[in-house]
């Protein structure tokens, strides 16, 4: 009973996070409906083939056919046998909560773990848990369908609390915590998000060792940091399987670095991605304040006429032009809504710059800093430069703003500290009012100033794509009435949330001076900042994330329930293996055509890289010539020049499906399709891969394979040999096997329509053999004259060897657990 009182307050608190996050989404999770967002809906399409295969054979297929011609599914489906148990443990960690519900659950109940690490009091840390978890960017991701990346995120804190405690000298349960969510962490597949908190983690350790050398602890230091690294490896290995097959196949996606040489050396990095597409997301500098003023930049890349504040100055007579513009006015090319922290949160943050002692102050300011300057980006390439080129792996991620998840996390950490000193030592108030005051000059003065002076501080609220834009599709006369009344809509936008921001510094201000005066308890100040910054920051999420955008549960799959006229047409044919071009559609951001076929194109961040060149080199290009040739041609392939898609032909595309005038699409069959395989009169070496992909554009693939050097052994060109009687036929086919029937007098070289990728392992006769890359992506072989039976598997060997590490893992991580558990009842029943 004793530990029942001792607990009840965790419990209470625990209940109130199930309780506020089922009210955010009442009444969409009563009616069951949900958000039928892209990436979910992209995920479905990609995943249909591999899980027909499971259902089918009940077996696990890394390899699919049905996006970008052939990919791994390393990060489409990234599910192994070792990872069914920490599948187990999330759902017992969420409480089996509904789903959208335990989302705001989980990173609620995170971030109070980890300040009861830090030994806040219940209530304190139940404040904090809230100006964490309802941080603008987070329901932004959900409702952009990136719940991997929130999971993540959610995880992080906690993982973080079991470094405090190992650092508290509480090695055993500190360890299992840091173990067990680094564990869950990987799991979530999102590996930016832990990499960037790494940092974090690096000022975090370093606080700690600065405060064991002013101690004299450094040999408790050294130990604790033994500890944690160990943990954190546990960790790493309950997800081996899962973070090597990632890296193998980081060095052949986009992530890895191209074997082109480019016009734009400069714009390369040494073994990632490109700088522009990494800093093509870079947040603006002015648009930094968006930490305190949410509409800073206009918030969502939506319709302007859907922003009431807007509409109340807007010209009736450019209406129309305003559902075509958007609220967001920022220099990034879009975005789903701003990264907002809570006006009297960043009070507080500032407010602890002053109050808080000790080196870990420093590190969250620094770590708020460092996350700041590098979400700018190209904005501030200098030190994105560095980092691209001298910090390892930085260069493997896009969409620098992101990083801002860690001011994020720093901001509403030395908040809650700044909080708890005030609450400590009411005092504070008048000894040291100067600190006080310039936090409120900071935010409140500065919100103030916004709202009275907003074009002093921000002349522009045009950005230079949408001038551009306006320029080009609107004559000049009539120009700048509209630029003028445009300006007028989004100053009126700006400065009403800098008024908004200002009530909520001021209620907060209020607030904390009535406590430190004694006209407040401690758990009612508590209670009514907690009130304050719920209200303020719920009002700005629920404009990213509302009830309006909850639909019925099967929406979802709508896009599958029936195949269409076309799709049906196309599934009519039989033959064994074949792909098919979607012209209707945005061919390389959708992945409905891949539920029902095997596509050209997908959606994917992570797509291979030299299949995206041919993407760019050829595919797109031939995509043109498509648009142009086949309506003169009145649609029959028959009577357009095969010669003009020599790239679509190899890849056996077999069918486009072409969009009509009326929005329905027709299917046009491609005669000149080269198959599943076939033999070539000719090799030709090159001696680089700006050789290969170029060679592509004068060459006929039917005919002619060109290959690398480096795969001259594998692919031999005196065995190339023009004879009509070769025959190969595939014969059997699975997402991860493929089995070939093939008749050669002579033998020679043939080309498989199958892309290349390390792991695949090839047979003639059930022997092993070798085969190499042809045609920048497909696959080659030797095959010796007769009759044979050619097999391709993929089963990498690696993966046998990493599940063996992770059980291991896993076992050492159940162990810890159990002797936690038990030396904690044991320690209770000895208190009692």
């Amino acid at each position: 009973m004793s530990l029942f009182k001792k607990l009840l307050p965790d419990i209470v608190a625990v209940i109130l996070f199930a309780v506020i996050s089922f009210v955010y989404f009442y009444p969409a999770v009563t009616e069951g409906r949900i958000l039928a967002q892209h990436d979910a809906v992209a995920g479905i399409g990609a995943g249909q083939e591999a899980k027909e295969f499971h259902e089918r054979t009940g077996e696990t297929t890394r390899w699919t056919n049905a996006l970008f011609g052939g990919m791994p599914t390393y990060q489409l489906a990234p599910s192994y046998g070792s990872s069914k148990l920490l599948n187990y443990v999330q759902n017992l960690y969420h409480l089996f909560l509904p789903t959208y519900v335990w989302y705001v659950f989980v990173m609620l109940l995170g971030f109070y773990i980890l300040l009861r690490a830090f030994n806040f009091k219940v209530w304190m840390s139940a404040l904090g848990a809230i100006i964490w978890a309802f941080s603008s960017y987070f329901f932004i991701i959900i409702a952009a369908g990136h719940i991997w990346k929130f999971v993540t995120l959610a995880y992080i804190p906690p993982t973080i609390a079991g470094m405090v405690l190992i650092y508290r000298k509480k090695y055993l349960s500190g360890s299992i915590v840091t173990a067990l969510f680094v564990a869950l962490q990987i799991v979530s597949n999102h590996l930016q998000m832990t990499y960037y908190f790494l940092f974090v983690m690096l000022f975090m350790a370093i606080a700690f060792g600065v405060s064991a050398w002013k101690e004299g602890q450094m040999n408790s230091f050294l130990k604790s940091t033994g500890i944690l690294v160990i943990a954190g490896l546990v960790g790493i290995c309950v997800n081996l399987s899962n973070l090597y097959h990632t890296y193998q196949y980081s060095k052949e996606s986009m992530r890895g670095k191209s074997e082109l040489v480019k016009e734009n050396v400069a714009n390369q990095t040494s073994s990632g991605l490109e700088r522009d597409y990494i800093t093509q997301w870079s947040y603006g500098i002015g648009e930094t304040f968006s930490l305190l003023v949410p509409n800073v930049k206009g918030g969502a890349s939506v319709p302007l006429s859907e922003n009431t504040t807007a509409m109340e100055k807007a010209d009736p007579n450019y209406m129309g032009l305003y559902t075509q513009i958007g609220q967001y006015w920022g220099e990034q090319p879009g975005t789903a809504g701003p990264v907002y922290v809570g006006a009297f949160v960043v009070f507080l943050f500032i407010l602890g710059c002053f109050l808080v002692k000790g080196p870990m102050k420093w590190a969250l300011l620094g770590g708020t800093i460092f996350s700041i300057l590098l979400s700018w980006g190209k904005n501030f390439m200098g030190l994105t430069d560095f980092f691209i080129d001298y910090i390892p792996m930085y260069n493997k991620f896009r969409a620098v703003s992101s990083i801002l998840v860690i001011a994020e996390f720093t901001i509403p950490l030395l908040a809650i500290m700044a909080l708890k000193e005030v609450i400590e030592h009411p005092s504070l108030f008048k000894e040291r009012a100067k600190a006080f005051y310039i936090s409120l000059g900071l935010t409140g003065g500065l919100a103030l100033l916004f709202a009275v002076a907003p074009r002093f501080f921000f002349p522009n609220y045009i950005s230079t794509a949408e001038m551009n834009a306006l320029q080009g599709a609107i004559p000049q006369e009539q120009l700048t009435p509209i630029l003028m009344n445009l300006e007028e809509m989004r100053v009126a936008v700006f400065t009403a949330d800098a008024w908004r921001s200002l009530i909520f510094i001021l209620l907060g201000f209020i607030i904390l001076g009535l406590y430190c005066m004694g006209k407040l308890k401690a758990k009612w100040a508590i209670g009514l900042i907690a009130l304050v910054c719920l209200v303020d920051m719920w009002g700005v999420n629920k404009r990213y994330l509302y009830d309006g955008q909850f639909v019925a549960k099967g929406s979802d799959m709508k896009p599958f329930l029936e195949p269409s006229q076309t799709d049906k047409e196309i599934l009519a044919d039989k033959t064994l293996d074949f792909r098919v071009l979607n012209l209707s559609t945005n061919t390389f951001n959708e992945n409905e055509t891949s539920y029902w076929h095997k596509s050209i194109g997908g959606y994917h961040a992570a797509k291979l890289r030299r299949y995206q060149e041919i993407i760019e080199e050829h595919i797109q290009r031939e995509i043109t010539s498509l648009f142009k040739e086949l309506p003169a041609a009145g649609g029959d392939m028959n009577q357009v020049d095969a010669s003009h898609f020599p790239v679509l032909n190899m890849l056996n595309t077999r069918y486009y499906i072409f969009p009509l005038q009326d929005g329905n699409t027709v299917p046009i069959l491609n005669p000149h399709a080269l198959g599943n395989a076939w033999f070539v009169d000719e090799v030709k070496y090159v001696d680089n891969a700006n050789q290969e992909i170029d060679a592509l554009h004068q060459m006929d693939p039917k005919h002619t394979a060109v290959v690398d050097k480096r795969f001259a052994a594998e692919v031999k060109a005196e065995t190339a040999v023009a004879d009509s009687l070769n025959t190969i036929t595939l014969t059997a086919y699975e997402p991860n096997a493929l089995t070939y029937e093939v008749n050669s007098p002579k033998g020679g070289v043939v080309v498989f329509s199958e892309i290349y990728y390390p792991g695949w392992q090839s047979f003639i006769d059930g022997k092993e053999v070798p085969h190499g890359r042809a045609d920048y992506i497909l696959r080659a072989m030797n095959v010796p004259a007769g009759k044979h039976t050619i097999e391709f598997t993929f089963d990498p060997k690696s993966l046998h060897v990493t599940e063996t590490i992770a059980y291991t893992a896993l076992g050492l991580l159940l162990a810890g657990a159990v002797v936690v558990i038990v030396l904690g009842i044991r320690r209770r029943g000895k208190d009692a």
